[in-house]
């Protein structure tokens, strides 16, 4: 019998906020439901995922390096102090009346050749020359770049940024792992306080009855005022405590709400209670397993990676770049900025294609710079990994010795609510019939609310304890 109203109290305790807000009417949260606003509004998950985004575009920009790069440019240049130029047939005329005289012998002094050939020929070139003087020199051109060796920069490039990318994906989840992690802290926080509310009020009207008790005695003549006044003080005692409590109760409901990312409000509500200890599966510990599961070994992993593949472009500066280029270009010039020639692919539209290759032979020991930085990064991060290992080692031995500890103060508070319940059931049922004093009975009273209370607070550490251990194994 008394095992059972134990076990009972227990229940009530740790029930506590499902019976709190059968009354209440105003907002109010599941565990599930306050992870899942908190995923929402965190300002942590946001960023994270605006990294997963930029590792995105990186992605798309390593790939698009290995594109060709197509450009067009324009070019509209005015000179001025120059006068107009014009084409003139002045050495053709002079040529013919060249014709019409004669020499010394007798000969033309310009032949048929020197008039439809050599005049017009050199007409033209003068005129090319000048051509060169427009004022207004206008061209348009379209360039395609296609790279074709760059040192093995442009294929690890992308190997970079999809191994950034898993990066980013290992870190977002971690946020919210981290996220989910401390809203369950701050809930569980919630439901110690709104417990110990509920086993205070319980101890509360249990003495008040008692204060009625010695009331009615002390009226009757039967009790002492001493009687009445200790119990008085008793209760006068819890009812501060309780005041205190509330105020707690306030101060973790917003600190839960500022995490879920939401407003102030002391009205509003959670609902849930604490994972069971007898339910629970133990975590896997195999340090292989561990290894394999926990994000931050893989962040590490991908970030070595990351390192190993930058060695590698700063090596490639040692290599040759190969390119080919190839280029359309519609040229104008004019002595008037609207006299524009129609395109034609023979007279005004210059065409060509080239193979660059470009080689750096020396740079001032830049590449060699860059190239030793990079493998030191690299060790760095290798060592980190290294690290960390040994250090997840040692947490998980702490984890679980915390919570094997937290499981025995369970049985153990567990035996003390018992043996209290046990105590004060026989107590009052003494104190009801006069065979024993009000200072045991109230002494009774506070011991099976402190054992109540103690034995909440142990299931609260388990489960501090247990999800530590979860999060140290990566199965959080």
């Amino acid at each position: 019998m008394f095992r059972q109203k134990a076990l009972s109290a227990v229940l009530a305790a740790t029930l506590a906020l499902g019976m709190a807000t059968q009354t209440f009417a105003g907002q109010t949260y599941t565990r599930e439901e306050a992870i899942k606003v908190a995923l929402e509004n965190s300002s942590d998950v946001k960023s994270a995922e605006e990294a997963l985004t930029k590792t995105n575009a990186q992605v798309d920009e390593g790939y698009g390096n290995a594109y060709p790069s197509i450009d067009l440019s324009a070019t509209v240049t005015r000179i001025f102090g120059l006068k107009d130029v014009k084409k003139s047939s002045d050495l053709t005329k002079a040529a013919q009346q060249m014709a019409m005289g004669q020499d010394a012998d007798g000969h033309p002094m310009a032949n048929a050749y020197d008039q439809q050939v050599i005049g017009p020929a050199l007409d033209g070139l003068i005129y090319g020359m000048k051509s060169q003087g427009y004022r207004w020199q206008s061209s348009i051109g379209l360039t395609a770049t296609q790279v074709l060796y760059a040192g093995g920069k442009v294929g690890t490039g992308i190997e970079i940024a999809k191994t950034a990318k898993l990066t980013s994906e290992i870190a977002l989840e971690n946020t919210k792992n981290k996220v989910r992690y401390d809203v369950e802290e701050a809930f569980d926080n919630v439901i110690i306080l709104d417990s110990s509310v509920v086993i205070t009020e319980e101890s509360i009207a249990l003495l008040q009855t008692a204060v009625d008790l010695a009331t009615q005695s002390f009226q009757s003549g039967l009790g002492k005022e001493l009687d009445v006044v200790r119990a008085q003080l008793e209760l006068d005692n819890l009812k501060s405590t309780l005041e205190d409590l509330k105020k707690k109760q306030v101060l973790a409901r917003n600190a839960i709400l500022n995490t879920m990312g939401l407003p102030f409000d002391a009205e509003v509500k959670f609902i849930g209670d604490f994972r069971n200890p007898e339910n629970a599966t133990m975590p896997d510990t195999a340090m292989a397993n561990v290894l394999k599961r926990r994000k931050e070994i893989a962040q590490l992993k991908a970030a070595e990676e990351i390192n190993s593949k930058l060695v590698e472009i700063e090596e490639g500066d040692y290599k040759p770049t190969v390119a080919l280029v190839a280029g359309l270009k519609y040229s104008n010039n004019k002595n008037e900025f609207l006299d524009w020639d129609a395109p034609d692919w023979d007279e005004n539209i210059n065409k060509y294609i080239a193979l660059s290759v470009t080689m750096n032979l020396f740079n001032g020991n830049k590449t060699k710079s860059g190239v030793a930085q990079a493998k030191s990064d690299l060790r760095t991060i290798q060592l980190k990994r290294e690290t960390a290992e040994r250090g997840f080692r040692l947490q998980i031995e702490s984890c679980v010795s915390a919570l094997e500890n937290a499981t025995q103060q369970i049985e153990m508070k567990k035996r003390s609510l018992e043996l209290s319940q046990k105590n004060y059931d026989l107590t009052e049922a003494a104190y009801k019939v006069g065979r024993e004093t009000q200072i045991n009975y109230l002494t009774a009273n506070n011991s099976l609310r402190q054992a109540k209370l103690a034995y909440t607070q142990a299931i609260k550490e388990w489960n501090t304890a247990y999800n530590a251990l979860l999060q140290a194994t990566g199965e959080y």
